[in-house]
């Protein structure tokens, strides 16, 4: 049996005051969060594999990537076709730092999201929604020597998912960063503040410290929106250290 929002929600309740009984909340989300049903698949359940023999040998089978690949384009979602989007424009924007507070120059900054009406350009979205033909919703940027990434877009919607009865995601942007390699590689999401939908999110909710969620919230800057324009938003994101930005538990560890 599928269970309701009630039952969830009083899961999430129970995962926390757990967390809280131990003394200190974990810095990453558990990988079999009970409320996030399909955890309990998705997790590792083995031991990772070492490469003590040729730690370095990990990286002869990863993609190359070269800074020319990026044009000019791929960092604005709302110029990629021939017409304009539909929904409200955004820039979203903010630095890639290390523990130190450093900036990490020239990082490829990859995002995805659905579009203004709460769906995906893929096709495993079968929510009845309607698609943008002139939205993919995919984009990326390298940071530039401050560690600044900036995109613009469209705000995403809300959309129903089947964790449960009632299930929806809070808006959000996936953002994905590759470090300094390809085996650094850090997936995230960004959320948008006010979301009436952040209580009964399991996803994020497992990240139960209740200052590393806000920290997955981005800001608005009302400096950074361009009249007549598009509104901003400010995330930096913190690739290592004790303010580190939390992986996505949608993605897996």
């Amino acid at each position: 049996m599928i269970p309701g929002q009630r039952q969830i929600s009083a899961e999430i309740e129970a995962a926390h005051q757990a967390v809280q009984a131990d003394g200190a909340a974990p810095h990453h989300p558990a990988r079999d969060f009970a409320p996030y049903r399909s955890t309990a698949l998705r997790h590792p359940q083995r031991p990772l594999v070492g490469v003590a023999d040729d730690p370095e040998a990990a990286e002869l089978y990863g993609p190359v990537f070269g800074a020319t690949d990026v044009a000019e384009l791929d960092a604005d979602l709302t110029r990629q076709h021939t017409g304009e989007p539909l929904g409200e424009r955004i820039t979203v924007t903010g630095r890639v730092l290390d523990r130190a507070g450093r900036p990490v120059r020239r990082q490829l900054v990859e995002i995805w999201q659905a579009n203004a009406s709460g769906r995906y350009a893929h096709r495993r979205d079968q929510h009845p929604a309607p698609l943008d033909p002139n939205f993919t919703g995919v984009g990326r940027c390298l940071t530039d020597d401050d560690g600044r990434y900036a995109f613009t877009t469209v705000r995403p919607g809300a959309y129903p998912w089947r964790n449960h009865v009632g299930a929806w995601r809070p808006a959000h942007i996936h953002f994905s960063l590759f470090g300094t390699a390809f085996t650094q590689r850090l997936v995230t999401q960004m959320y948008f503040p006010g979301d009436p939908l952040f209580p009964y999110d399991p996803i994020l909710q497992s990240v139960t410290d209740t200052a590393a969620r806000t920290r997955l919230v981005a800001a608005y800057d009302h400096e950074l929106s361009s009249p007549e324009w598009a509104l901003g938003y400010r995330w930096d994101i913190v690739l290592d250290g004790p303010a580190a930005t939390l992986p996505d538990p949608e993605e897996g560890p």
